[in-house]
């Protein structure tokens, strides 16, 4: 069953019932006509925005959730409905043939769309480090990518494998002839019950998940792609490109409150989680689970050093190493044209 989470603006008016001053008392006997309460015109019904997440509620979407719980959306005129993602939505085909304004995933997918010829246009960069890392046991002896040779690597493939593929590629391994490079599920029974050596994790999640099954972080080795240089945009907003051109402010007062709310998940974790916990599905996750994902995925979104008035900006930079790790294996099939493939006009608005 889809959730949709609605918030409703309220509409609200001016009271200002005070009669108007008379210039002199009425003289004896005398009527005075009945007075009318001045009328105001009604407030603008609120904008409808459709948000599609990439997956299900969970912290990894928190900001948006916050947002909502706190009325920032209603105080920018909105009512935002946030649509719940799973393994068989995509977000861009949603917001490409309208069952969706705005939407969230990753770069590479997004690319992907953009080259189908999907009207897509990125319009806020919300995670600003990559959170993918390669786990191993510590007493498997992998302690740089130089050490993946011969071992079986997994990852849930499906677009999620191209970093590591980047990172095989530094290192001069095939992932055919040198590596056994084999489809993981999403648990991580595989790694747990040692079917593969090397597991693919998301700090916030699956990393996570690893520590909670009792295995300690000096136990383990840690490859993390921003550090090998192969790192590649994660979650971002996206919008349609003609309903954009047509609801240019509309997208501005999204980011804005959106924004507003990661900042606030931010800077008060709990209270973001609980906003999380009233949409998870009964029985899918713990409140002490998404406390975690939602630290971790304040280190992806303001990362150490980070200006945080930069938080929404699409960094040429890191768009380009994305794009090129998308070309070089294969996610898309020419060269992205960066400058339509995103643009900071949107975040630039909302920070106005």
């Amino acid at each position: 069953m889809i959730l949709v989470v609605s918030l409703m603006a309220g509409c609200g008016g001016n009271n200002n019932n005070s009669a108007a001053e008379t210039t002199a008392a009425p003289a004896a006997n005398a009527t005075t006509e009945p007075t009318t309460a001045p009328t105001t015109e009604p407030a603008a019904d609120p904008v409808t925005v459709k948000l599609q997440l990439k997956w299900v509620p969970q912290a990894q979407f928190a900001g948006y959730f916050v947002a909502q719980d706190k009325g920032y959306y209603t105080e920018e005129g909105l009512n935002v409905e946030i649509l719940p993602g799973g393994p068989d939505i995509v977000p861009e085909q949603q917001v490409a043939g309208g069952s969706a304004d705005i939407g969230v995933d990753w770069v590479a997918s997004l690319l992907t769309s953009q080259e189908q010829e999907m009207p897509l246009v990125q319009i806020a960069q919300i995670f600003q480090k990559s959170g993918l890392v390669l786990v191993s046991n510590k007493d498997a002896g992998i302690a740089t990518p130089a050490d993946l040779k011969d071992k079986k690597v997994g990852n849930w493939m499906g677009g999620n494998e191209f970093e590591i593929l980047a990172l095989f590629d530094k290192y001069k391994l095939d992932s055919n002839k040198d590596i056994k490079f084999t489809k993981q599920g999403f648990t991580m029974d595989q790694f747990l019950g040692g079917d593969i050596d090397v597991a693919s994790a998301m700090t916030y999640n699956e990393y996570q998940i690893i520590l909670e099954s009792g295995i300690k972080a000096e136990d383990l080795n840690v490859i993390d792609m921003n550090d090998e240089g192969v790192a590649m945009l994660e979650d971002n907003l996206f919008a349609n490109k003609e309903w954009l051109a047509a609801n240019k402010e509309t997208a501005a007062k999204f980011v804005r409150a959106s924004l507003k709310g990661w900042k606030d998940a931010i800077a008060d974790p709990a209270a973001a989680v609980d906003s999380v916990m009233k949409l998870a599905e009964a029985g899918s996750t713990t409140k002490e689970h998404q406390l975690t994902m939602m630290n971790e995925v304040a280190k992806l979104i303001l990362p150490e050093g980070f200006d945080s008035a930069k938080m929404g900006y699409t960094d040429a930079a890191a768009f380009k190493q994305t794009a090129d790790i998308a070309l070089q294996f294969g996610v898309i099939k020419k060269a992205s044209n960066v400058d339509e493939a995103y643009t900071n006009e949107i975040v630039e608005m909302a920070a106005k």
